[in-house]
């Protein structure tokens, strides 16, 4: 009975629990939707005092709701735009870092030219003659002091003469704009450069003051001849600082600004006077100048130091300079210098034969081949490149096609198809494959011959350049799979030193893929180097502006990676070699050395290569044109491996000849290609390789020395003076460890 009564009064509890939580649910939603409409009245009585009607809503508030819905649409897309650009900016040295000044040294110590921006020539603004000034502010910015940094009403102006003259006639972008190109943006002609550019010069001008902005401009443009800024420019053109240039030397450099290459002096004198007069016409038409004051600049126009004899390795400079800008990234933080001193892998000697032997080639057959344009790199087998010919005149194209030209290569791909297959251990050089019809999809390669040679061996389809065979490798590398046979290419080529994107097409394995020249002969490296991958590379050895060594490619550079084994490169460089000797090649055999290397023609014979090497040197030489014009039937065969001949008969004169890699060399064959001692020197003999490390071996020893004598309490008096002999065995002890002669009374 006790348990009954405890359950029914629970059970009341409960119940009369839920039946109050119900009515206090059914009570608050009963006062707050009573609360909500109240106060919704209320706000629609507030609110019906702005109510609008008739025409004004059409024509007033719908716009403006409008306007506020599409402005806040377009903030929010401003901002997601905004992001990367400001992304650039993120490093607190971001001024520092675009004042990189690099001076160059050759191979033996010998200042051959610099890049970058001078920092020890650096003029203060106020000096600047304001006539220059004037001239700058009227042909690029007149607006530079009144604008936010996007002059807006002159690039509506730019837009509407633009769209009259049926192209770009004039540029839009303000001073500000074209800085923050300058210092943290490329080149490149694409809408998010320009979207960009457009937030770092707002950027900018919250940052820094008008002076100092158009003080950086004049500081970091480049104007031509390898130079950066207009001090420098009126160094080069005119033999003067900027302080002490007239209004016609002004006009002509404020002309540069637009276009350094088409208006340069040296190179073209009546276009940049042309230049230099519409710059005046600016000057007088902004209010500037009056036609009287610059009357006299009219009637005797400025002239500049003709500079065209004057054999400056530009191509190789900007490369160099290029690759200093990369290096730079990788050095410790402590590293705080921003002038450097480097000394590079460039040969002058060797860079005037590559020179004189494209030159030689584009007078002599270019006419009959309608070829306008070589490229051509040469490197020692480690990867150090000797010389480079980025076109045939610097002067007239600054483009280099020695390592921003993306073309074709033809057959002289193969040799990454054959070295992949016999890695792949399926393949043996005396292994028989049938040439014969092949498709993939739609595709059907066809040989060069037209025809087709039936069953033959590895070696023979290489040194024939048949078509069809490394088509069908790539099929049996992915076992029927021709796409995972040409990722295994593709893997193997990229492993070797190819750093293009190598678009996957069935007419990969024919070279169908682009490449550089560059990267093509840093690629072929690996064979004589027995399977190793090298770094194309510039530099040496970088010092800082007081000579401390901050870096060495000896030390701090990439090593040699195995990529293949050193069997496949060995079975290639045979291969190869009789690809020279009785193939394809055989305008580039040399006399007396054993030399490997590809033919490569593309289709229509737009392209020609040859890339080879020895067991010295290797060199890859590009021919063809530019807006990819077809050539007369020119083969890689052709001027390609005759040019190629010329520039290597130059490169081995002196020279300690080193085996080819698996090839056994010519009987008898000399040691040393045209010695001094003999009379069969065609060229100057240049210094060995080994003479060039002891000269800087005994360099950097003499240098140590002379910091040490700095630090020394007795710096009053020289080491002779101090020490006469120990100075003299001190010397003679360097130069015998530099060359490997023992002391006297010791053995080796």
């Amino acid at each position: 009975m006790l348990g009954d009564f405890f359950s029914d009064d629970l059970k009341r509890k409960v119940r009369n629990f839920f039946l109050d939580l119900d009515a206090r649910i059914d009570s608050g939603l009963f006062h707050s939707g009573q609360n909500f409409r109240e106060y919704y009245e209320r706000f629609s009585t507030y609110m019906d005092r702005f109510h609008v009607a008739g025409w004004k809503r059409w024509l007033v508030v719908e716009p403006a709701s409008e306007a506020a819905t599409w402005g806040m649409a377009g903030l929010i897309v401003m901002l997601a735009l905004a992001v990367p650009a400001f992304r650039d900016t993120s490093d607190e040295d971001w001024l520092k870092k675009s004042e990189l000044a690099v001076t160059f040294l050759d191979r033996y110590g010998n200042e051959v030219g610099a890049r970058g921006i001078k920092h020890n020539d650096s003029v203060p603004l106020e000096a600047f003659p304001d006539h220059l000034i004037k001239a700058v502010l009227a042909t690029e910015d007149r607006r530079f002091y009144e604008h936010f940094g996007i002059d807006v009403p002159g690039t509506f102006r730019a837009l509407l003469t633009n769209a009259r003259a049926g192209g770009v006639v004039q540029g839009g972008s303000s001073i500000t704009q074209q800085l923050a190109k300058n210092l943290f943006l490329s080149n490149e002609r694409t809408i998010e450069r320009k979207v960009k550019e457009a937030f770092l010069a707002m950027w900018l001008e919250t940052r820094l003051p008008k002076n100092e902005i158009l003080k950086l401009y004049l500081d970091r443009a480049y104007l031509g001849g390898g130079t950066y800024g207009v001090d420098a420019a009126a160094q080069y053109y005119f033999n003067k600082s900027v302080r002490d240039v007239n209004l016609a030397e002004s006009a002509m450099l404020a002309g540069l600004f637009k276009a350094p290459t088409r208006f340069a002096p040296h190179i073209n004198l009546p276009a940049a006077r042309a230049r230099a007069n519409v710059v005046l016409d600016n000057m007088v038409e902004s209010g500037m100048m009056t036609e009287g004051q610059v009357f006299g600049a009219r009637r005797n126009p400025a002239y500049a130091l003709d500079r065209r004899d004057e054999r400056t390795p530009s191509y190789y400079l900007d490369w160099a300079f290029e690759e200093m800008r990369r290096l730079v990234e990788t050095f410790p933080k402590s590293v705080t210098e921003r002038v450097f001193v480097v000394r590079t892998g460039l040969d002058p000697n060797l860079q005037r034969a590559a020179d004189a032997a494209v030159e030689n080639s584009l007078r002599q057959y270019g006419p009959s081949y309608k070829a306008k344009q070589i490229a051509a790199v040469l490197m020692d087998v480690d990867g150090t490149v000797r010389a480079m010919v980025g076109g045939r005149d610097y002067g007239i194209s600054q483009f280099n096609r020695a390592t921003d030209a993306l073309r074709q290569p033809g057959s002289s791909f193969k040799p990454y198809v054959y070295a992949t297959a016999l890695a792949s251990g399926g393949f043996k050089p005396n292994s028989f494959v049938v040439d014969g019809p092949v498709c993939v999809g739609n595709w059907c390669p066809k040989n060069y011959s037209g025809g087709y040679s039936g069953s033959t061996t590895i070696t023979n389809a290489l040194v024939r350049s048949i078509n069809t065979i490394p088509v069908k490798l790539s099929i049996a590398l992915g076992k029927g799979n021709a796409k995972v046979g040409r990722a295994m290419i593709v893997a193997t080529a990229r492993k070797m030193g190819l750093r293009t994107p190598l678009t996957d097409t069935p007419s990969l394995p024919i070279g169908a893929a682009e490449v550089t020249v560059l990267d093509h002969t840093g690629g072929f490296a690996t064979f004589p180097n027995a399977g190793k991958a090298v770094l194309p590379h510039a530099a040496l050895e970088v010092r800082s502006a007081t000579g401390e060594v901050i870096w060495r490619f000896d030390r701090d550079g990439k090593k040699p990676v195995q990529v293949i084994p050193a069997q496949v490169a060995a079975d290639i460089n045979v291969i190869l070699n009789k690809a020279v000797e009785e193939g394809t090649g055989r305008r580039a055999q040399l006399d007396g050395i054993k030399a490997a290397g590809k033919t490569g023609t593309t289709n229509n014979y737009r392209d020609a290569w040859f890339v080879g090497y020895t067991g010295n040197f290797v060199a890859g030489v590009w021919a063809g044109n530019d807006d990819y014009a077809p050539t007369n039937r020119m083969t890689g065969g052709s001027m390609p491996a005759m040019t190629w001949r010329e520039i290597m008969v130059a490169a081995h004169q002196g020279v300690e000849l080193k085996n080819l890699y698996g090839v056994a060399p010519f009987p008898n064959a000399p040691t040393v290609v045209g010695d001094a001692h003999s009379g069969d020197a065609t060229t100057q003999a240049f210094l060995t390789r080994r003479g060039t490390e002891v000269l800087v071996r005994v360099e950097r020893l003499m240098e140590d020395a002379s910091r040490a004598l700095a630090k020394s309490p007795s710096r009053g008096k020289s080491v002779e003076q101090r020490d006469p002999k120990a100075a003299q065995d001190a010397v003679a002890s360097a130069i015998r460890g530099s060359v490997g002669v023992a002391p006297q009374g010791r053995g080796n």
